[in-house]
């Protein structure tokens, strides 16, 4: 018998700091797959009580971030500032649509929940490509590579839009940007400002092609003062591109005017 076939036989043998690692990551996805599974029975709760509505507070944690699908969960003061900006003039009649942005959207979902029984609750739409989603009732499956595969029903009908393109490349920012002017209610002949508001956080590297190259018809994008932050910290540098100013942010003065809006 050869000595390779020695050390076949033989069982292989973890350290105990190796162990104790591995042990810890079964118990970590243990755990999130019970708050999973506790998250989908509220949602069907949910869905099925009257109303459709809970007073339980949903997080976003209870999703671990998915790399390959570029996940990188906003920090619950981002989001909220967000979903804020977006609710703010919203009434019962309105359309809310996030697309690729889950964490926004889970905001919108505690603070339409924290409202009284008297108060304007405009209707939720979640466009996203990660079907652990579809949990919720809003959900509706969105691939990027094919833009304008949806729901004819959402075709100018949303007017209040959180985007958040998964990749920082020019694809993926024309495709996303075209999906969001897709969505958008249209802008009326004799008003002076946009019908759908619009929220983007992405790349501070994007921002050329955000504010002078996409979003024409929406009444283009300026860098504002906001400061997205991700729960997990990044590297990239982010910035907030919007069509109105709010509470949380005014436009920087850095953006050149007569670029923005300019192509659709």
């Amino acid at each position: 018998m050869g000595l390779s076939e020695d050390f076949d036989d033989e069982p292989i043998a973890l350290s105990s700091h190796a162990l104790d690692a591995l042990k810890s990551f079964y118990a970590d996805r243990d755990a999130l797959e019970a708050k999973f599974e506790d998250l989908l029975g509220e949602a069907e709760r949910q869905e099925g009580s009257s109303g459709g509505r809970s007073k339980k507070t949903l997080s976003i944690a209870d999703f671990g971030e998915d790399w390959q699908e570029s996940q990188f969960w906003y920090s619950d003061g981002t989001a909220r500032a967000v979903a804020e900006s977006l609710l703010d003039g919203a009434d019962g009649g309105s359309v809310v649509a996030a697309v690729s942005a889950p964490s926004v959207f889970v905001a919108l979902k505690n603070m339409l929940a924290e409202r009284g029984d008297g108060e304007p609750r405009p209707r939720l739409v979640l466009l996203e490509h990660d079907r652990r989603f579809a949990v919720f009732p809003e959900f509706v499956f969105y691939d990027c590579n094919q833009p304008l595969k949806l729901p004819d029903r959402l075709k100018g009908a949303c007017d209040r839009i959180a985007c958040d393109p998964p990749f920082l490349n020019e694809d993926c920012q024309t495709k996303e940007a075209t999906t969001v002017q897709w969505l958008a209610r249209p802008q009326p002949p004799d008003s002076p400002s946009p019908a759908a508001r619009v929220v983007l956080c992405t790349g501070e590297r994007m921002g050329e092609l955000v504010t002078s190259r996409l979003y024409g018809s929406v009444g283009g994008l300026r860098t504002t003062t906001f400061q997205p932050e991700h729960a997990n910290k990044l590297s990239n540098e982010f910035c907030c591109y919007t069509n109105f100013e709010c509470a949380a942010w005014d436009w920087r003065g850095d953006d050149d005017d007569d670029n923005a809006g300019t192509t659709a």
